[in-house]
C-alpha cells in the first residue's frame, strides 16, 4: 500500500515532463502492477478466510449490512472499501451453499449492539462512539462489537433451530437459563424435587 502510494505521488508529481521523457508510461504500468497486488491479496484474504470458516462451522450468521450507505462516509470509506465486505458476503454465500453449509443473514435492523447479551434488555439510544456500555438492568459491562457478535450468533442459532422464522427477532432469541427473564411462551410450573 505504501509503495503504491509512492507510485501515485511520482506520477503526479511534474505531469508536463513526463511525456516527454517517456516516465509516463512507465510510472503508469508500475501503479497497475501496485494495484493488481493489492487486488490479489485482498481476494486471496477473502478466499482464505471464507473457506475456513465454512469448512469449520454448520451454520454462519452474519448481519446484512449496507455497505453502499456506509461507503458515503468520508471518514470509513477507504477502511471499508478496502476489507471487501460485499465480497466477503458474496463468498461466503456461494461456499455454504456448495458445502450444504447453512447461511444465516440477520436483518440490519435487528438491535444487536443496544441488546444486553445477558438478559436481553434493549437499550432506547446507544451513540455510535460508544464503544463500552453497562446493561441498566443486570450491570453486566459489554464491549460493543463482542456484544454484537454474541447477538448475531443467538438470533443466527434461534433462526436455524427453526424457532423463529425467517426474522431473527422475538423472545426465544436468547439463551434460555433460570436467571434469565422468561420466554413469552406460558410457563408450566415444575414439580418440587425431594431428596431422599
Amino acid at each position: 500500500m505504501e509503495q503504491l502510494t509512492r507510485y501515485l505521488e511520482l506520477l503526479n508529481r511534474d505531469p508536463q515532463l513526463a511525456p516527454v521523457r517517456g516516465v509516463f508510461a512507465a510510472q503508469q504500468a508500475k501503479v497497475a502492477r501496485a494495484h493488481r497486488k493489492v487486488r490479489t491479496a485482498r481476494q486471496d484474504f477473502l478466499h482464505r478466510t471464507t473457506t475456513g470458516l465454512v469448512r469449520s462451522a454448520d451454520v454462519i450468521a452474519i448481519e446484512d449490512l449496507s455497505v453502499q450507505n456506509m461507503v458515503r462516509n468520508r471518514h470509513l470509506a477507504r477502511a471499508i472499501s478496502d476489507a471487501g465486505w460485499g465480497e466477503f458476503r458474496r463468498q461466503l454465500g456461494y461456499k455454504c451453499d456448495r458445502a450444504g453449509r447453512t447461511l444465516v443473514v440477520i436483518d440490519r435492523w435487528f438491535p444487536s449492539s443496544k441488546t444486553c447479551s445477558a438478559c436481553g434488555h434493549v437499550l432506547a439510544r446507544l451513540a455510535l462512539s460508544t464503544r463500552h456500555w453497562t446493561c441498566p438492568s443486570c450491570r453486566t459491562r459489554h464491549d460493543r462489537d463482542l456484544n454484537a457478535a454474541k447477538n448475531i450468533l443467538a438470533a443466527g442459532r434461534a433462526v436455524a433451530r427453526g424457532t423463529v422464522s425467517g426474522d431473527a427477532c422475538g423472545a426465544d432469541v436468547r439463551r434460555q437459563g433460570p436467571s434469565l427473564p422468561r420466554s413469552a411462551v406460558k410457563q408450566e410450573p415444575r414439580a418440587a424435587r425431594h431428596s431422599a
